[in-house]
C-alpha cells in the first residue's frame, strides 16, 4: 500500500497492475487531522485465488490534504476478531 494517498485505501497492485490486494469494505471510525479506518480486504495466495477475507484497523494523519499512515493492527482470523468483540462487549457492560 502507499502510505501516501489522498483516499486511505489497502488496495495493492502488482508490477504487472495485477491486484494482489483487494479492498471489499472500508469503515471511518473517526475523521478529521487523524483518521482511524477499518478495512476488509482480501490478499491473494500463491495459487492466485483471493484468500478469506481480513480485516485491519489503521490510523492516518492527513496533512496539506494527504492521509499518511501513522499506524496499523491487522486482525490475524476470524476467531481473534471474535476474541475482541467478547472484550469489548465485557468492557462496555459497565
Amino acid at each position: 500500500m502507499d502510505t501516501e494517498n489522498t483516499e486511505p485505501t489497502v488496495e495493492q497492485v502488482d508490477e504487472a497492475g495485477e491486484i494482489i490486494v483487494k479492498e471489499l469494505a472500508k469503515e471511518y471510525l473517526t475523521k478529521g487531522a487523524w483518521a482511524t479506518i477499518a478495512f476488509l480486504y482480501q490478499e491473494k495466495d500463491k495459487t492466485g485465488n483471493f484468500g478469506e477475507p481480513k480485516v485491519s484497523l489503521r490510523r492516518f494523519q492527513k496533512i496539506s490534504g494527504v492521509y499518511k499512515q501513522r499506524s496499523k493492527f491487522n486482525v490475524s482470523s476470524k476467531a481473534q476478531a471474535e476474541q475482541i468483540i467478547e472484550v469489548l462487549k465485557k468492557w462496555y457492560e459497565i
